[in-house]
């Protein structure tokens, strides 16, 4: 229980946070796929490098177990990232 009452607040703070950003509105999106307002993928890419240094800190610090990852599957994520791309474009249109 403990793992999923801290999955749902770290939840809420980040849709607190993207929200906050800006990255709910309709003119964010719409330009980054027009390659005007790089706000989004700023923000993604700043989140993923700030997760993954506490996923590895934790790790070395013995707070944390990375255990049993699976392989990926490189073309069902290449297939599915495609149909995430399309219908965030088709959205926005």
């Amino acid at each position: 229980m403990n793992g999923l009452l801290s999955a749902v607040i770290f939840g809420f703070l980040f849709g607190f946070l993207l929200n906050k950003a800006r990255l709910t509105q309709y003119d964010t999106i719409v330009n980054q796929f027009r390659f005007k307002d790089f706000t989004v993928l700023k923000y993604m890419l700043t989140t993923l490098v700030v997760a993954m240094s506490i996923v590895y800190l934790m790790r070395d610090l013995g707070l944390y177990v990375i255990s049993n990852v699976p392989n990926t599957y490189v073309v069902g994520n290449l297939l599915g990232g495609a149909i995430f791309g399309v219908g965030m474009a088709l959205g926005g249109f």
